[in-house]
């Protein structure tokens, strides 16, 4: 079935999401009004692509269910697959065609729950009341549009052949994109250390990683040499100042994701970060540029499905 024509929505929750959208717009040359919800750094990324070009219209933010847009536009692009709000609002109005985009860690396990090979619940979370008792209709609707080939991933990780193939079979088709319209329209970036940049992580603040252990990891590598320190959105202020106070970090004021600040990097990159989402979006941005990507401590499986948000 050809989506061409059909009025589409953007429903994200997260820059991720919000870049997302703004390469499926330009792969696609098609308008995309946007429904974001009001997290950290949606408004000043949403600002950001627009001021790049971002082929987006009416950018409305929203903290519930945007039932409006939603009614409006028979194609849905989403963001969280895993949302109650989602699951709720496509039992109800039941979308002709949807594209899942990318919601960092959580695209793969998302992909294992349209093949059936895990239950339909965010990794990590216990989950009750009306976001399980949807499920069987959201998940429903979802695999018969795949059938008529109405429905999508628009993804920037791999998920591995077998994936691929038990999806297909499904219906559902898979779009790759390499991030290139946030690299075309990227702004130039440059560090005062060497090239060196770290990136934050929420994983203290959510509490599944002891700040001083954290903390530690920071120091160590500012050690061997100053490093840019670019906060994550979710980092506490407590947390931020401390790291701040140690010597050769130099913390960043940008409020937009690292996908947008570093692809228009002037120099190779050496990117410090802990296992996350951005080991896969990160490579992409910087292909070319002869950076590279360290990780530091390795997360658990559960905590690697959270590690994005």
């Amino acid at each position: 079935m050809n989506s061409t024509g059909v009025p589409v929505v953007a429903w994200v929750e997260s820059p991720l999401q919000l870049i997302g959208a703004a390469e499926w717009a330009a792969r696609h040359r098609r308008p995309v009004p946007v429904a974001g919800r009001l997290t950290a750094q949606m408004s000043e990324t949403a600002d950001e692509l627009i001021r790049r070009g971002a082929l987006f219209g009416v950018t409305e933010p929203y903290l519930g269910i945007p039932w409006r847009l939603l009614s409006q536009h028979p194609h849905w692009l989403i963001g969280d697959g895993f949302s109650g709000q989602f699951r709720l609002a496509a039992s109800i109005l039941r979308p002709r065609r949807i594209t899942f985009l990318d919601d960092g860690a959580n695209t793969v396990p998302y992909a294992d729950t349209l093949i059936g090979n895990r239950p339909y619940a965010r990794p990590g979370v216990t989950e009750r009341g009306l976001t399980t008792a949807v499920v069987p209709f959201a998940l429903g609707h979802i695999l018969g549009r795949a059938r008529d080939g109405a429905v999508e991933l628009f993804t920037a990780f791999e998920l591995g052949e077998g994936r691929v193939q038990a999806l297909s079979r499904l219906g559902v088709r898979i779009r790759h994109h390499r991030f290139s319209w946030t690299r075309s329209t990227a702004r130039a970036f440059s560090t005062a250390t060497r090239g060196r940049v770290m990136l934050g992580s929420a994983i203290p603040g959510d509490g599944r990683m002891p700040f001083a252990d954290y903390l530690e990891w920071v120091r160590a590598e500012s050690t061997i040499g100053p490093v840019t320190y670019l906060p994550h959105r979710r980092e506490p202020a407590a947390h931020l100042a401390a790291v701040a106070s140690l010597p050769g970090v130099a913390v960043s004021s940008a409020a937009i994701p690292a996908e947008l600040l570093l692809a228009g990097t002037t120099e190779p990159l050496e990117i410090l970060t802990l296992p996350s989402s951005t080991t896969t979006t990160i490579p992409l941005v910087l292909e070319g540029t002869g950076s590279i990507v360290r990780h530091g401590r390795t997360a658990s499986p559960a905590d690697e499905g959270r590690l994005a948000k």
